[in-house]
C-alpha cells in the first residue's frame, strides 16, 4: 500500500516501499475472528475472557498440529495485510505529534507480522478453537507454537 498525503495523519512520514522481497513466506491458515474492521478489533486479545476464535490450518499442513491439543498457550504469528507498509513516523493519537513505527506496536510497519498469545481450548482436524486473537476475520497465519510463558522449552 503506497502513502499518499492525503491518507496519512498530520505529521506523520512514509518513504517508498523497496520493489524487491528478501524472503517468502507462505500463509499456513486464517484466524477467524468476530471483527470485520481494524477499527472493530480489540486493543489486545484477552486469552482468558476473549471471545472464542478459531484457527483454520490448511489442510497441506494438518499434520503438523499432531499432539498440539497437549499444549495449553499457544503464540501465532500472523500477518495483518490490511495494514499500511510505508509509515516510518506515525501519529497514534491523530493529534500532529509522532513517533517511529519501530517504538510502537501498530499494526502499520513494513512487515506488518503480529504476535499474540492465546489459550488453546480444542482441536477438531485442522481447526483449533482458541481465546485471545485481536485481529480481524480472515487473517492469514504465518506460523503457531507452544508457549512457556517465559519458562525454559521442556525436553520433547
Amino acid at each position: 500500500m503506497e502513502g499518499t498525503k492525503a491518507t496519512i495523519r498530520a505529521g506523520e512520514i512514509f518513504v517508498p516501499i523497496p520493489r524487491q522481497a528478501d524472503a517468502l513466506v507462505w500463509f499456513i491458515g486464517r484466524l477467524r475472528t468476530p471483527w470485520q474492521t481494524a477499527r472493530d478489533c480489540p486493543r489486545q486479545g484477552d486469552p482468558v475472557a476473549g471471545p472464542v476464535c478459531r484457527i483454520e490450518i490448511a489442510p497441506h499442513w494438518a499434520e503438523a498440529l499432531a499432539g498440539i491439543e497437549t499444549r495449553d498457550r499457544l503464540q501465532l504469528l500472523y500477518w495483518m495485510d490490511g495494514a499500511r507498509r510505508d509509515l516510518v513516523r506515525q501519529s497514534p493519537r491523530n493529534d500532529g505529534t509522532t513517533i517511529g513505527t519501530f517504538a510502537m506496536r501498530s499494526p502499520n510497519r513494513p512487515n506488518p507480522v503480529a504476535s499474540s498469545v492465546v489459550t488453546l481450548l480444542g482441536r477438531e482436524g485442522n481447526v483449533l478453537t482458541v481465546r485471545g486473537l485481536d485481529c480481524v476475520d480472515g487473517t492469514p497465519l504465518i506460523d503457531l507454537k507452544p508457549d512457556y510463558g517465559g519458562q525454559p522449552c521442556p525436553n520433547h
